[in-house]
């Protein structure tokens, strides 16, 4: 349907483009901004006076549950949610059951995600079989099938020769690899991070150096393979130094951090709720400054959900017997806008850390609003608000921010040019 969005505040982090115009959508396609290409004849017209046009956002890390958790969230529910959070394009975990280490499997993921109609789903396909670290998973054919990067999640490789010959496998069909930095031995039995809340709480600790010793290994291994490398969920101010430091020395990684690590801390803990227990932990205030500041200077260059929903049973057990994970996807967007209302960031910066800075991480065709690409879209408002959870679409309620009023609105998200959430 042929779509004319008037008057609205056009953010574009990749062009650098800040103005006020109009955009036209024809066949999924942006055909014009400011004026209107010859013969079009709009069908439908958007009044976005006083709403920022923005390109979709573009969440790398999502658990979509499906296939295997269906009574923690479907295919169609929280690609739904995550429109409703302003998400367009989002990459769906491999910790699926079965393990999403097969192309059935990713087939299966894809054909439900255009069934659904909503958010374009780009599937993170196992580095291991099975996720066990031990043999490598079909790659290739997973690339094939639609896979856009390869990941263990938090499992270690069973060894450090097999994590090195499977980044040189990647290195060789030049794949991306979705690398999480953290030391199971060191990590083993902890549920939050080692500090004054953890002891005074009497939690078992995670200590920071779980995070720095994998990530050092991890890094020395991307220098040697030449692997194209992202790191997923840092939690540490010191990770974002690393990273820094393999920046500048010329590697080709990049990293982002889940934006409830840019507001919450392991002082959330007090009250034992099993809201805020997640895995990686909640670091300390100094970490949280630390991750702020290297998303400030673009060390880290994505900011995603890590939306992880529960069923309400999942949350239900005393702290340590509950299973970790926030779900968080619907407010992305406005969770994300506190950092603008803090002074942190002003709005083009943020929505490159959440457009343009995923798309590139993993070479994603999304995350840009110009003439001939996908008019994939979010129109905000940035002047009113959000309560959280007044209207819910994850089958996950685990999220520690619903009730909280969060600055900014969501009013239409469109992908391909339909709208695929309406306020």
């Amino acid at each position: 349907m042929p779509t004319r969005i008037l008057g609205a505040r056009l953010i574009d982090p990749a062009s650098g483009r800040d103005d006020v115009t109009d955009l036209y959508c024809q066949d999924g396609k942006i055909v014009g901004i400011g004026d209107a290409p010859a013969g079009f004849t709009a069908a439908h017209s958007i009044n976005a006076v006083g709403l920022v046009a923005a390109p979709g956002l573009v969440d790398l890390s999502v658990a979509l549950r499906e296939p295997g958790y269906s009574r923690k969230g479907t295919i169609a529910s929280e690609t739904l949610a995550a429109t409703a959070g302003g998400i367009t394009s989002l990459c769906c975990s491999p910790d699926t059951k079965p393990v999403l280490d097969t192309a059935a499997v990713a087939e299966l993921i894809l054909d439900r995600a255009r069934e659904s109609g909503h958010a374009k789903v780009f599937p993170i396909g196992a580095l291991s079989r099975g996720l066990k670290g031990e043999q490598l998973a079909e790659l290739v054919a997973l690339r094939d099938a639609g896979c856009v990067a390869f990941g263990n999640g938090l499992t270690n490789f069973a060894s450090n020769r097999n994590l090195g010959r499977a980044l040189e496998y990647a290195a060789t069909f030049d794949l991306t690899v979705v690398i999480h930095s953290q030391d199971a031995d060191l990590a083993a039995g902890g549920l939050a991070h080692e500090g004054p809340a953890a002891a005074f709480l009497g939690l078992a600790g995670i200590p920071e150096t779980a995070e720095t010793i994998a990530l050092a290994r991890n890094l020395l291994l991307v220098e040697q393979s030449g692997v194209r490398a992202h790191f997923s969920q840092l939690t540490t101010a010191r990770g974002a130094e690393m990273i820094a430091d393999a920046q500048a020395r010329g590697l080709p990684v990049t990293a982002d951090v889940a934006m409830y690590q840019l507001i919450l801390t392991d002082e959330a803990l007090h009250g034992f709720s099993s809201l805020y227990h997640v895995q990686p932990p909640l670091r300390s205030p100094a970490d949280r400054d630390g991750l702020r500041e290297a998303v400030r200077s673009g060390v880290i260059s994505v900011i995603t959900s890590h939306h992880q929903p529960h069923e309400a049973d999942a949350k239900l057990a005393p702290f340590g017997e509950t299973e970790p994970g926030i779900s968080s996807a619907e407010i992305l967007l406005p969770l994300a806008l506190t950092l603008v209302e803090d002074g942190l960031l002003d709005l083009p910066t943020l929505l490159a850390r959440l457009t343009t800075g995923p798309a590139a991480a993993l070479k994603l065709p999304a995350g840009r609003l110009g003439v001939g690409d996908s008019a994939d879209l979010v129109l905000f408002d940035p002047q009113s608000s959000t309560l959280a959870g007044e209207q819910w679409h994850s089958k996950g309620r685990n999220c520690p921010f619903i009730g909280h009023c969060l600055p900014g609105a969501v009013r239409y998200t469109l992908v391909d040019g339909r709208i695929a959430f309406q306020a």
